[in-house]
């Protein structure tokens, strides 16, 4: 038996009542509010989030002709970890996924230069960045929790498979005014052509897309000329660190990256390859599996590594590039205009996967774009709005690429002195843990993000970053929770209000007047941009952290004198 807000219900309470008004078999409708293209991890992240909003039609199509088996991605950061927090699925991931607890770092054994001994392990993650650990798992697990995610939302979601976008325009339409031409392909048939009007479209179709080469935008950059390999194996081995994120550089030349993979078993091997000529691609050298493993041999020597089975392998070439913008603006528009299509994910930054950040920023990316959109499709905020996603999502893209470079050079150069000293690349990965744990992203000043005059009231909570979390008590229930866990994926606005030192509910308290504000005050942002017969916080959550324990705050007058 569940109770819930609007009425009784039985069954599982994480399966939202149905609203959906289109069959997942039936044709692709003529208009729809968000089109999204492409269902890797930044689409999914932000089909979750419009799924559930039964007032806001969303159509995802992919081009492959069905959900990802076997995903390349899979570090997951605390920071996206957090935010699967906000989508209710974090604790399937902390089950099934493996804990990045330490880190180690190997290089050449001054004594014997052909051997390798350990020069340290450290935490992986600083104690109290976050109430989340740092994981890995597959990018096909996280795709099928996401896709959970949608099924049990109100509209029921589910992906258009074998789609691709033809043609993108957009025209004078005044209220769906991009016009996209889709060919379908289903179940082997002949490929049928469609064509749909959306308000927004939002281009998550990776590296080679087709809707950013629709808006004009190129992705610039260069390639390091350098060659890796990486490859999921099983494999029977002595070196006492193959269940440890570990780095190695070896005597030999080469530098190796093991990542253990979920399940306790198998391992994701990076191990640096060959240098490339100017221009040259990886896939001309004809790089074998096997080329891959004799170079992993030759780098763990002294110790054994016998591959029993390979899952999968590839070869790719380091290569950073970024576009200018994130969205269809250009000229005079950049400051003025509405922007009408968005690209987000590797379609407009691409680098190497070694520091384990591209499915992480991804997913940022249209985490940041998803609230924006139902706030400006439900009518609560300018379109203005909309321009804040490639203002701050540029900054966040082009610190990666700038992190992807020096961390790319750092772990393939040598130091010079060959002594016992902390490795250079260590260094560098203990300085920039915070980065690679996804909580350094600071966003500028700007009608979003207020300046510095005023953070020494709160120097815990750094404004342009993210809300950091910390553990309370419910004074309702007294249930212990992570504050950040009260923020779900729904496009509200938060208020956390930090009361002073003195009884939190006394008439004459800060914390008292601000409540009194809020409720009764024309000038309250809460009576303002709340609908007349809609929830008091359907808009603006409100919350009250008061520094006193539990036991010592009584509600009692409060609630009586509000009664």
């Amino acid at each position: 038996m569940q109770f819930h807000l609007n009425g009784f219900r039985g069954g599982d309470p994480e399966i939202h009542p149905d609203r959906s008004t289109r069959h997942p078999e039936s044709a692709l409708p003529d208009r729809t509010d968000v089109l999204i293209v492409g269902s890797g991890p930044a689409g999914l992240t932000l089909a979750a989030q419009l799924a559930r909003f039964a007032d806001i039609s969303t159509v995802l199509i992919e081009q492959k002709p069905g959900p990802m088996e076997k995903g390349q991605a899979d570090g997951v950061s605390c920071r996206s970890m957090e935010m699967f927090q906000a989508f209710g699925f974090a604790h399937r991931v902390c089950n099934e996924a493996y804990w990045v607890n330490e880190t180690t770092f190997w290089k050449p054994d001054p004594e014997n230069p052909q051997s390798i001994i350990r020069t340290g392990r450290i935490q992986d993650v600083e104690d109290g960045l976050s109430e989340m650990p740092h994981v890995i798992l597959n990018q096909a697990r996280v795709h099928d929790m996401y896709l959970d995610s949608m099924r049990r939302a109100p509209t029921r979601l589910q992906p258009d498979y074998g789609c691709r976008v033809l043609e993108l325009a957009i025209d004078d339409d005044p209220t769906h005014p991009v016009k996209i031409d889709i060919e379908q392909s289903r179940d082997g048939g002949k490929p049928v052509t469609t064509s749909m009007r959306a308000r927004y479209v939002v281009g998550c179709d990776g590296a080679r897309s087709a809707v950013r080469n629709a808006i004009g935008l190129k992705l610039k950059g260069d390639s390091a000329n350098k060659a890796w390999g990486v490859m999921d194996v099983l494999a029977v081995t002595s070196f006492p660190d193959i269940r440890q994120k570990t780095l190695i550089q070896s005597g030999s030349g080469g530098t190796l990256l093991i990542i253990p993979r979920e399940g306790g078993y198998m391992a994701r091997i990076y191990v640096e390859m060959e240098t490339l000529a100017e221009g040259e691609r990886a896939r001309n050298r004809n790089i074998s599996e096997a080329d891959l493993i004799n170079a992993a041999r030759d780098i763990f020597h002294p110790y054994t590594f016998d591959v029993q089975e390979t899952v999968w392998w590839s070869v790719y070439e380091i290569g950073q590039r970024l576009t200018d913008r994130f969205d269809n603006l250009d000229g005079a528009a950049f400051d003025t205009g509405h922007p009408r299509v968005f690209i987000a994910g590797d379609a407009c930054h691409t680098h190497s996967p070694k520091a384990g950040q591209g499915m992480n920023v991804s997913m940022g990316d249209s985490f940041n774009l998803g609230w924006k959109l139902v706030s400006v499709l439900q009518g609560r905020s300018d379109p203005g709005l909309l321009r804040s996603y490639s203002a701050e999502r540029q900054d966040v893209a082009q610190a990666l690429i700038d992190f992807d470079q020096e961390w790319a050079r750092v772990i393939s150069q040598r130091d010079s002195d060959g002594g016992g000293d902390t490795p250079t690349f260590q260094k560098y990965f203990v300085e920039h843990g915070r980065y690679t744990a996804g909580v350094s992203v600071r966003y500028k000043p700007s009608p979003l993000t207020g300046d510095a005059t005023w953070q020494e009231l709160a120097p815990g909570f750094e404004i342009g970053m993210r809300f950091h979390s910390a553990p309370v008590i419910r004074l309702a229930d007294a249930r212990p929770l992570s504050l950040g866990h009260v923020i779900d994926a729904d496009a509200r606005w938060r208020l956390f209000a930090f009361a002073d030192a003195g009884a939190p509910l006394a008439g004459d308290n800060r914390l008292a007047g601000l409540n009194a504000f809020l409720a009764d005050d024309p000038a309250s942002p809460v009576r303002r941009h709340t609908l007349q017969d809609a929830d008091i916080d359907s808009v603006i959550d409100v919350r009250g952290v008061m520094q006193q324990g539990f036991r010592d705050v009584n509600i009692t007058d409060s609630c009586r004198e509000r009664g």
